[in-house]
Order: C-alpha cells, then sequence, then structure tokens
C-alpha cells in the first residue's frame, strides 16, 4: 500500500491540475501534423514538445486561419504541462475577458487575478474573433502585461500583428501588448487547408447522398426498363394467338378470292380484304 500511494496522490495531483486548467476537450502531441505549421529558424516540433520554453517563460503566437490545428497545439502543451506536475490555465478571450468584468463588478478582480498568476502557462485562444471594448481590452491588457518574464503565455489568433489595435481599440495597447510577447516569444505560423473542412461530416454526409442518390438514379433506371421490357413481353405473348388467327385468316381469304376469280374467270388481282366474314368458305369442286 505505502507503495503505491506516491503513484496516486501524483494522479490525483494530475487530476486536480486538468479540473484547474478547464480544458475544453483532450488533445496530445500523439499524430499531429506538422507539415503546414511554419517554425521560426532554430526553432523544431520537437523543441516545442519538449516544453523547456515553458520553463523560461517564452510566449508564443500562433497565427493561421480558423481550422488549422492551433487550439489543438495549444491544448498538447497544456496537457504535457499537466503530466510534468505545472499549473496551466486555459481560456478563450471572450470567456477570459468575461470573466475579468464579472470580477470587477464583484469587487475581487484582485483575487482573479492572482489565482491566474499561479499558473506556470497561460493559453488564450481565439484572440480576436470578439471585438473588445476599451475597458476589456485594458482588463485583458493587465493579465497579459503581468505574464511578461513571469510565465509562459501562449496565444491563438487569427489576426495579423498589424490589425492588433483594432481588437484592442487602439495602436498604443496593441504595440504595448506586442512589444511585450515579441521580446521573448515565437511566432509559429499555421499554414493549409482547414482541417474541419477536410474531415467535415456535412460535406462528406452530402457526398454519401450523392453516391447514394446515383445509386438510386441506376436502379430506378433498371427498374423502369426491367418493368417495361416485362410488360412488352407479357403484351407480346398475349397477343400471339390473336395474331395467329388473324394470320390464319388472311391465308383463308386470299385463297378464297383466288378460287372465286378463277370460278368466274376474272384475272386474279391481290387486294387487303376489309373484313373477313365467315360466310367466306374454301372452294370445293
Amino acid at each position: 500500500m505505502i507503495r503505491y500511494e506516491p503513484g496516486i496522490r501524483n494522479e490525483r495531483k494530475i487530476g486536480r491540475l486538468m479540473r484547474k486548467a478547464k480544458f475544453p476537450q483532450i488533445k496530445s502531441f500523439a499524430g499531429y501534423d506538422y507539415s503546414q505549421v511554419a517554425f521560426p529558424e532554430g526553432y523544431s516540433a520537437a523543441d516545442l514538445e519538449g516544453v523547456e520554453s515553458v520553463n523560461a517563460a517564452q510566449d508564443f503566437v500562433f497565427y493561421g486561419q480558423i481550422g488549422r490545428g492551433k487550439t489543438h497545439l495549444a491544448i498538447a502543451i497544456d496537457m504535457k504541462c499537466v503530466q510534468l506536475g505545472k499549473t496551466v490555465r486555459f481560456f478563450t478571450a471572450a470567456e477570459l475577458v468575461m470573466a475579468l468584468e464579472r470580477a470587477k463588478r464583484e469587487c475581487s478582480l484582485e483575487s482573479f487575478l492572482k489565482d491566474i498568476s499561479r499558473a506556470e502557462l497561460l493559453i488564450i485562444d481565439e484572440l480576436g474573433y470578439v471585438p473588445l471594448s476599451q475597458d476589456s481590452a485594458r482588463l485583458l491588457f493587465r493579465v497579459m502585461s503581468k505574464c511578461y518574464e513571469q510565465r509562459s503565455l501562449v496565444i491563438t489568433t487569427n489576426i495579423e500583428f498589424s490589425k492588433w489595435g483594432v481588437v484592442f481599440g487602439g495602436d498604443k495597447l496593441a504595440s504595448a501588448i506586442i512589444d511585450r510577447i515579441m521580446h521573448h516569444g515565437r511566432l509559429i505560423e499555421f499554414e493549409g487547408a482547414s482541417k474541419r473542412m477536410e474531415h467535415a461530416l456535412m460535406l462528406g454526409k452530402s457526398k454519401e447522398q450523392e453516391e447514394r442518390s446515383a445509386s438510386k438514379r441506376r436502379n430506378c433506371r433498371n427498374h423502369n426498363a426491367d418493368f417495361v421490357g416485362g410488360v412488352l413481353t407479357r403484351h407480346i405473348l398475349r397477343l400471339l394467338p390473336f395474331l395467329a388467327a388473324r394470320l390464319r385468316c388472311g391465308l383463308f381469304l386470299v385463297v378464297d378470292a383466288m378460287c372465286v376469280t378463277r370460278h368466274v374467270g376474272l384475272p386474279f388481282v391481290s387486294r387487303r380484304p376489309t373484313k373477313w366474314s365467315p360466310s367466306l368458305t374454301m372452294c370445293s369442286d
């Protein structure tokens, strides 16, 4: 029992750190595709996965359009740090701003900032997706500035640096934030197509539906052809006795006409009879 107790305590600690981090979902480095990720010179995926940058309180800006895997990689870094026993926090920019505004209204802003400052790594996801008011931008600046040289900060965004002034309500505040991030930070760019669109269930489902519709159309055409062919065959089979009888009657009429014309001494002229009469019979001597 004593031998297993350290492992149990470590598992409980990791569970507590994960609840504190509040990950939106669980992600890891396993199987992550780096083919569309551009690292700065002298830095690689192995360096990022080693999380030595977190120990050095270095920052990252993950820049790229939506669906490129920025949040996945940010959570993977968080997860690796939790497994190493580090305290981390994860927020979207909108969630963090709302929490800051609520803490300010409840006169607990300093307590909330102190709680965040205990983290060794802070993730701010989706910066720039939601516009910020001037007060919200100032509150967010306080959080980011307190991270400077104290803890690692990872920001995911689809807004380039030159447009951060729009997000923070002015170039002055944006420049102050960018200056701090660039001093001990790295820019990692995410390129390529959206991973969500590549695996979109809606698009995949529509393709399957199109294939099913095409298959149904082919089956319908085959069924119609079989149906028409079967109907025609049945009608022809039904008409065969009637056609045979008509053919026999036609032959009888021709023979009768030949007999009559020969009896009266007139030359025979082949002419299609308009109606067969039962009174006409085969001639006899």
